[in-house]
């Protein structure tokens, strides 16, 4: 039987600008010998990150031998000016100033590279003050090389490359945040706005929220239906799964519309310039099933991810032959033109329940697929979220384990329920103050009021979200 999460779902992208990352400045040239009248000047700091690096004061010397040769100075990260050297002491050779580390960055969307940090510029000589023996003056540093230019992470909306908490294994995995106000909701999906966090589920419900834990009610951005949805699917009285997504300077809203139990359905499109003010413009539709074709997957449950070069891409999908993905067009929201393919990225072989409510979240150089199997909201009622990952956005996805999403039957467990807290999936991933956080629904011991639910997502050291029951 199929999951009724064909009327629930909803997944999340988030939109965090990524910051520069700078290592600290390096010492410049070398600390001049010790002599008879006294010790020489050490060299000022030489930093390659926004701001220059200081100057270093001759030191002064009486009668003696030379300063030993200073050790490389290491130049800041980022993309800032060149840090001026400092000015040698008093000794025989000045240290060289050593390449800027790479900083990594994110812009808006998780597409922008980082960009090479400059070298330390070249510190000049001091000259010798002082008794009879006066010391050589020091050679200036020679000017640090380039540092290379660092990646960029990409994700839903953009974020920092590896956000979240590493796990310590004494602890025990994160609990349950508690929540107040409006929580009623199937497949959450999120967008985080500054500080702000718009919230979106199955029925187009609406909610916000400035600290992760209380939420409002907010009006239901797509009411009434756009007409294509009774034209192609009249059956669908109620639209399902939304994403939120940020790219091409625009909002995007997907959502799906179908009928319990059917594989003829379409996902749909609205965008908006300002997320917190005026109406949503439906767009028409973006793809679907069993319309004037025979296939064997279904269009609900809409995911965007946000690949390194800065192209979307839409995974959906629920029971029949699985997850499946398609380029999108970053300027219009809409399908790609120039890959028309339809990507199979994971399954369940011999069919076993599921997968659906895929959502992909981009962590340190890998694609998380997450995934929800079982069922959400009837039979045995045993909905359970599970992962898996790839270095490339649309193929080859493992669990932990080794195991492929595709034809293996990989899927590493996430989260599961307990005996007072039925079903939960239909999961998304956020980052809010650097921490991430999976949101989802779950419902009570009586398999009823399905809820929002959140808890900090931590990973393992190797990378791995670590499992958190609700």
């Amino acid at each position: 039987m199929r999951s009724c999460s064909h009327w629930i779902r909803a997944v999340a992208a988030t939109a965090i600008a990524g910051t520069l990352a700078c290592g600290p400045g390096g010492t410049g040239g070398g600390s001049a010998g010790s002599g008879a009248g006294g010790p020489g000047g050490q060299a000022g700091s030489s930093t390659g990150g926004d701001a220059a690096g200081g100057s270093g004061v001759a030191g002064t010397m009486g009668t003696g031998g030379g300063g030993t040769t200073g050790g490389a100075g290491t130049g800041g990260a980022g993309t800032g000016g060149a840090g001026s050297g400092g000015t040698s002491g008093t000794g025989i050779a000045g240290g060289n100033g050593g390449g800027g580390m790479a900083g990594s960055a994110v812009g808006a969307g998780g597409v922008a590279g980082a960009t090479a940090g400059r070298g330390g510029q070249g510190g000049t000589a001091g000259a010798g003050r002082g008794g009879s023996g006066g010391g050589t003056a020091g050679r200036g540093g020679q000017g640090g090389t380039a540092g290379a230019a660092g990646s960029a992470a990409s994700g839903s909306g953009g974020q920092q490359s590896c956000p979240g908490t590493v796990y310590n294994p004494s602890s025990p995995p994160p609990q349950p945040i508690a929540l107040t106000g409006s929580l009623g909701a199937h497949d959450p999906a999120a967008l985080v706005v500054n500080n702000t966090i718009y919230l979106f589920a199955t029925g187009l419900a609406a909610k916000t929220s400035t600290n992760l834990t209380s939420w409002q009610s907010a009006s239901n951005p797509v009411n009434p239906r756009p007409a294509w949805v009774a034209q192609n699917v009249p059956g669908a009285t109620n639209l399902w799964a939304p994403d939120i997504a940020y790219f091409g300077g625009t909002y995007h809203l997907y959502y799906a519309a179908s009928t319990f139990g059917s594989n003829k359905s379409c996902i749909g499109h609205a965008t908006k310039s300002d997320i917190a003010t005026g109406s949503w413009a439906d767009q028409g539709t973006v793809i679907c099933s069993n319309m004037g074709s025979n296939d064997n997957w279904n269009a609900i449950d809409p995911n965007i991810v946000i690949d390194d070069a800065g192209t979307p891409w839409m995974d959906f999908g629920s029971f029949w032959s699985g997850i499946k993905m398609i380029k999108m067009d970053a300027a219009t929201g809409g399908r790609a033109t120039d890959d028309t393919m339809v990507y199979s990225i994971a399954d369940r072989p011999s069919g076993r329940g599921g997968p659906e409510g895929s959502w992909i979240f981009k962590r340190c150089g890998y694609y998380y697929l997450f995934e929800s199997w079982g069922a959400c909201c009837d039979g045995a009622y045993d909905y359970n979220i599970r992962v898996g990952r790839s270095t490339s956005v649309n193929k080859d996805y493992v669990d932990k384990a080794g195991m492929r999403l595709l034809g293996g039957g990989g899927g590493t467990l996430v989260s599961q329920g307990n005996s007072s807290v039925h079903a939960p999936g239909h999961n998304a991933v956020i980052v809010y103050n650097n921490r991430t956080y999976n949101l989802y629904h779950a419902l009570n011991a009586s398999n009823q009021n399905a809820q929002l639910h959140i808890t900090e997502l931590v990973w393992d050291a190797d990378g791995w979200p670590v499992q958190h029951d609700p």
